[in-house]
């Protein structure tokens, strides 16, 4: 690898546009996120075609910017990196076009990056990866646990076989009328509130690291409906608490029992669900003892969608020689394993 690999990373994927200059795969030279989150409150979740039309408006602004920050031209740029997929197909495509615009025009290396891979590879960006790894990945679409022998190869060991974790908090924030995106809201209403709401865990069948939340989603409500029907009130602060406590309770327990017996030296986290303080203190706390195996959580600006993560992970491929053509497009079920 270069002393000076400077990688150029696009991400639109979903509601957030963003640009980044990686340098040496785990130096962040600049990163800007153009968020979309007000046009979408009011529709109480991410409109494709909302989204679309803003990464249209954005991403030319984005990239400017984040070269200014930089204090670079594309002349010193080495590689131009985009996420390829999974994501909204849209908005995928507003990110792929530009990317592989860019890279034409200024004869630029392509670089096709798993939206997945690259919230794994945003911990890079705070601390070397030893290997073997296990990820946690918690995010609005995926709940999974990746394994990892060695840079690049991804083995989904547990996924989930319904809701994701972030579209169960989602959910939840709406039956309780709480304001999109609805994790953070829940995070903190937890806070105020008590567990004392026995709501399911879904543990499946002995030996499985799959998870399920929609038995969970579904009894939260089924419990706000049966309180209202008899008249009785039900704090949000307690139903936050009992539905977070049951969330990490599963997803604490089945990352410890994987991380041991896949024997990992490092456990990483990633993920917008990856910023919830009630998670990320569960798993402090259940780690500590364990000190053969190290958890790494990244800062909250690196757990939701980014650029850097996206130019974290490109670096890998372009060192092992890995590069996307003109062909490229926008691959919304794109399997990290493949």
């Amino acid at each position: 690898m270069s002393k000076n690999q400077l990688i150029l990373a696009l991400e639109t994927s979903c509601d957030e546009t963003a640009a980044a200059v990686i340098r040496n795969g785990h130096e962040i030279v600049a990163n800007v996120v153009a968020s979309q989150i007000e046009s979408h409150k009011r529709f109480g979740g991410v409109v494709p075609e909302i989204a679309s039309r803003h990464h249209v408006e954005q991403i030319t602004v984005v990239v400017e910017e984040t070269l200014n920050q930089a204090n670079l031209t594309f002349a010193d740029i080495d590689a131009i990196a985009v996420t390829e997929g999974p994501g909204l197909v849209g908005a995928l495509l507003i990110g792929v076009n530009a990317a592989k615009a860019l890279a034409f025009a200024h004869q630029k290396p392509l670089i096709g990056v798993h939206h997945i891979a690259g919230h794994i590879y945003a911990n890079q960006l705070i601390k070397k990866l030893e290997f073997p790894l296990l990820s946690l990945v918690v995010s609005g679409g995926h709940t999974e646990l990746v394994y990892m022998e060695s840079h690049g190869q991804f083995k989904v060991i547990g996924e989930t076989r319904d809701d994701a974790a972030g579209e169960a908090y989602d959910k939840v924030a709406r039956t309780l009328n709480l304001p999109y995106p609805g994790g953070p809201h829940i995070d903190r209403l937890a806070h105020e509130g008590e567990p004392l709401i026995d709501l399911p865990r879904a543990w499946l069948e002995e030996g499985s690291y799959d998870f399920s939340f929609s038995g969970l989603k579904s009894a939260v409500i089924n419990t706000v409906h049966n309180a209202k029907q008899k008249g009785e009130e039900i704090l949000p602060q307690t139903l936050a608490a009992s539905f977070q406590a049951s969330v990490i309770d599963v997803l604490v327990t089945k990352t410890v029992k994987a991380a041991k017996e896949y024997n990992v030296k490092q456990v990483l986290v990633a993920g917008g669900v990856a910023a919830n303080k009630g998670l990320r203190a569960a798993l402090e706390e259940a780690f500590a003892p364990l000190s053969n195996i190290e958890l790494i959580i990244p800062p909250l600006s690196l757990c939701t969608d980014n650029a850097a993560m996206i130019g974290a992970a490109a670096s890998v491929r372009f060192a092992q020689g890995k590069r996307s053509d003109m062909s490229l497009n926008a691959n919304p079920g794109l399997d990290l394993e493949e």
